[in-house]
């Protein structure tokens, strides 16, 4: 009972993979067995002046940390961490640098208490400060080997319903960091928020999609990558996909061309357009969403493009270009189907619900393909 105790707690390693442990600054010491002591301890750098904490909070039984109420350092080494441990409540919240200390030790044959110096010490308190960094460091190195094996895989490796493209088909230019400059918010989305930025002197848009919303990201940047796809003056061309930042603050984009009118929705808001500029977009949208379900065979660059099911198509996800034509955009949710591969029980109640067929609102599944894209 008379060492159950409370330490200064830091530990900046844990502070970045559990936020909440970054507001804590005293850590509760568990009960020790009845033959065995509990203590606090201190770890910290002086290289050349320079003073850093390392990490602070409760130690296991050590005979070395017996009997000391104050956190010292007998050691005295140029560029290796220093360690303290001491017995008693909140010891570490202070710690300091004797060189010259020794510590008192019990003779069992006398009991005579005598000086000696303390050995060894300095090396358990390296390992054991050292054995959560290097974890850490062995999880991180086990993450990136099996994330580089999942990023050799084909591409268009998805979880769409669909069979994978030969190898022959020419990589998605994806994944390579642009120099590019955000420069607006121009909308925002269900998936994502749409900036116009500034590559080089190019204005292009960039869809910031957020981590959970990853699977969005990966189909609309495959169904772009699609051959033959990205030639049509009524779909929107596509630039490519970059991943940016680290762990949970990445985000992904998606470049793409940048059309100053905005989306369809946006334009009709606030702009009276005539018979003739209203069947120019009618028509270009038509040809953009025949485009998207038509199958087309193999030609001697490309491979054949499969037909395609939108799943949200409305105003705002079709934009309008400068001569007030439309193209289409947002994949997030479309379908791709290989010729002679059956839609199986993938339903269509996915998109906005005020866009749907009556047969999708009712739940009906099992629908061949063409009635699926009619849909």
């Amino acid at each position: 009972e008379a060492y159950k105790h409370e330490c200064e707690y830091y530990d900046p390693v844990k502070c970045k993979s559990e936020p909440e442990a970054c507001n804590k600054t005293v850590e509760q010491c568990p009960d020790p067995d009845p033959s065995a002591r509990s203590h606090c301890y201190a770890s910290w750098k002086n290289d050349t002046g320079k003073f850093e904490l390392v990490k602070k909070g409760c130690w296991l039984d050590q005979p070395e940390c017996y009997d000391k109420f104050e956190c010292v350092e007998e050691r005295l080494e140029e560029g290796k961490p220093y360690f303290c441990c001491c017995e008693g409540h909140m010891c570490n919240a202070n710690f300091t640098v004797s060189p010259n200390a020794k510590k008192p030790t019990t003779t069992p044959s006398t009991g005579v208490i005598t000086l000696t110096p303390d050995k060894g010490r300095s090396h358990q308190a390296m390992l054991f400060s050292l054995l959560p960094i290097i974890g850490i460091a062995i999880v991180i190195i086990i993450v990136f080997y099996l994330w580089k094996l999942n990023h050799r895989q084909d591409p268009y490796h998805t979880q769409l319903p669909t069979h994978d493209p030969s190898p022959m088909t020419p990589p998605s230019p994806d994944l390579g960091q642009r120099p590019i400059n955000l420069l607006e918010v121009k909308a925002r989305g269900r998936f994502g928020c749409v900036y116009k930025a500034q590559m080089g002197e190019r204005v292009i848009a960039v869809k910031v999609f957020p981590l959970q919303d990853k699977q969005s990201w990966a189909t609309e940047k495959d169904i772009y990558s699609l051959p033959q796809l990205n030639c049509h003056a009524n779909i929107l061309h596509y630039i490519g996909a970059e991943k940016r930042g680290e762990n949970l603050n990445m985000d992904l984009w998606l470049i793409t061309q940048f059309h100053e009118q905005g989306s369809l929705y946006d334009y009709l808001k606030g702009n009276l357009v005539s018979w003739q500029q209203l069947l120019a977009i009618c028509e270009s949208m038509a040809k953009g969403l025949a485009y998207l379900h038509e199958d087309l065979p193999a030609t001697r660059t490309q491979q054949a493009k499969p037909a395609i099911a939108h799943r949200d198509f409305k105003s705002k996800n079709v934009l309008i270009k400068s001569d007030l034509t439309a193209c289409i955009a947002d994949f997030g949710l479309a379908l791709k189907f290989e010729g002679g591969v059956s839609v199986g029980e993938t339903h269509g109640q996915v998109g906005t619900r005020r866009y749907m067929a009556p047969e999708v609102l009712e739940g009906a599944i099992n629908f061949s393909r063409d009635s699926f894209l009619r849909i």
